[in-house]
């Protein structure tokens, strides 16, 4: 209550450190503390809910990976989203409590990119319109690396850049904190394209393998003499989708060469397509 107080208008740091104590200190802290800021994140007061925001973040960086449990779960992330749905409390949720809520979660799918529940509750959030872009954090604001930091987080993956970053961030001049907070973004950008082609390449090898099944079926009535003038239709459509889907895997390909798994994935798909398209003019051909 004391960290939280909507009558005082800053935070009040000493006491937000002692609840991250209190929280390392009890054993059950890491399952009770998320409860707590959970109803104070969903105040109607707007001060008390961006201060429980705060306490939340400070967890985040100090409490460790038994507070990083419990918020990767679904129960405390939907706590979250209620501030942000309109079926909940997103109607009366102010603004700036909505947005600092959308950066918590968002700046959580980069530090644990191995918390796959916390990803799928932001893509949720993006694909039913509540969230209509990834927020831009703002130019002062730092986001200290958790501690620990959870393994093959972007910060690990390039050595260089973790080393300038932790002297940065160490540093008290204001100008090397903007350029952490700089480092942090394109990193986080890089992080963010690196995901988008990822998941491009898994719609992809999909939308290849499901094309090919039905293809496949298609052509073994088109043999029999069994299609039908819709089926006929929809086979000239598959062979034309497939034959795009050709140059698409051949760039894919090109862009993932440092990934001899993906890179198998990939040619493995583009064996079956350039496979279907050939028994597609064969047995087209012949009847």
């Amino acid at each position: 209550d004391k960290a939280t107080d909507p009558s005082v208008p800053e935070e009040n740091w000493e006491c937000i450190q002692k609840f991250c104590d209190q929280v390392i200190a009890d054993t059950e802290g890491p399952s009770l503390a998320p409860r707590l800021l959970a109803h104070k994140i969903q105040s109607p007061q707007e001060v008390e809910a961006l201060h429980a925001l705060t306490v939340l973040e400070t967890c985040v960086n100090n409490c460790g990976e038994r507070f990083h449990n419990e918020i990767a779960k679904f129960r405390f992330l939907n706590e979250l989203i209620k501030v942000l749905s309109p079926k909940y409390y997103g109607t009366w949720s102010s603004e700036k409590v909505k947005s600092r809520v959308t950066e918590v979660i968002f700046s959580w799918t980069v530090w644990f990119p191995q918390e796959v529940k916390i990803r799928d509750a932001y893509q949720m959030l993006k694909k039913q319109g509540i969230v209509k872009e990834d927020p831009k954090l703002p130019e002062d604001k730092i986001l200290p690396p958790p501690s620990p930091r959870p393994r093959n987080s972007i910060f690990d993956t390039d050595e260089e850049k973790s080393k300038l970053l932790a002297r940065l961030l160490k540093s008290s001049h204001s100008e090397d904190l903007q350029a952490a907070n700089r480092l942090i973004k394109s990193m986080i950008k890089e992080e963010q394209e690196k995901s988008a082609k990822v998941s491009k390449r898994v719609s992809t090898i999909s939308e290849v393998s499901e094309n090919v099944k039905r293809m496949d079926e298609l052509l073994e009535n088109y043999k029999r003499q069994e299609l039908s003038r819709s089926d006929e239709e929809t086979l000239q459509t598959l062979f034309q989708r497939c034959e795009k889907l050709r140059p698409l895997l051949f760039r894919l390909a090109s862009e993932t060469i440092d990934d001899d798994e993906a890179l198998a994935e990939i040619l493995q798909a583009n064996d079956k397509l350039m496979q279907v398209l050939g028994r597609h003019r064969q047995v087209v051909a012949s009847y």
